[in-house]
């Protein structure tokens, strides 16, 4: 399972009142989960799923929620967990081992269909409600952590490819301006092209 970026493009310069070239937005990130279907499903906001068949299942959702504002849902059995990560993308599964060590098969499906989201492993036998929050925020700021990574990553290359296009299309106009007797109308543009993509090139912080 991986999580997915895509990122728009806009490369199209866009001009102020004054006639001069406003800031080029390159990149607009949108954040995309695909799971095993290879279905992608927009990660609208936080969410935290919680698996166990204890009494206090109810009381510890509503007190995850209350601790992180994010919104969480209680899952008794590991079917009802299946069901729901098929519906929803969560940032965190918080999944009782009772349920992991009893039903090893039901759980290799929870886990097949983990997607994005952190899995937290926790006896809720012995456990009490500072473990369980403390283990959860851990979670999420790792979670947070290696999405700001892969986000930096990905724009990272895409920047990269964009500026060897451009170094190739700066030496396509080089090319170009060296043919003898260039029409000055083809010259014209050619130059503005040139003009554009050392412009862009600039922005982007190349070299």
């Amino acid at each position: 399972m991986f999580k997915a970026f895509r990122y728009e493009m806009n490369m199209k310069p866009r001009r102020s009142a004054t006639g001069t070239l406003a800031p080029l937005s390159f990149f607009k990130p949108r954040l995309f989960n695909t799971g095993g279907s290879g279905a992608s499903r927009a990660v609208v906001k936080c969410m935290i799923l919680l698996v166990t068949p204890s009494v206090r299942g109810q009381e510890c959702a509503a007190t995850l929620k209350e601790a992180t504002g994010d919104e969480t849902h209680w899952a008794e059995n590991l079917q009802k967990a299946v069901a729901r990560l098929r519906e929803q993308s969560y940032s965190a599964v918080v999944l009782d081992q009772f349920l992991l060590e009893n039903e090893p098969s039901e759980s290799d499906q929870v886990l097949e269909h983990l997607g994005t989201a952190f899995p937290v492993y926790l006896n809720f036998a012995v456990s009490g409600m500072e473990r369980l929050l403390r283990e959860v925020r851990s979670a999420l700021h790792r979670r947070k952590r290696e999405e700001t990574q892969a986000r930096r990553s990905v724009e990272q290359q895409i920047r990269s490819e964009v500026c060897e296009s451009l170094t190739a299309m700066l030496l396509s106009c080089e090319l170009a301006m060296a043919v003898p007797e260039v029409p000055a109308p083809a010259a014209e543009k050619i130059r503005l092209i040139d003009n554009l993509a050392r412009d862009m090139r600039l922005r982007l912080g190349a070299n």
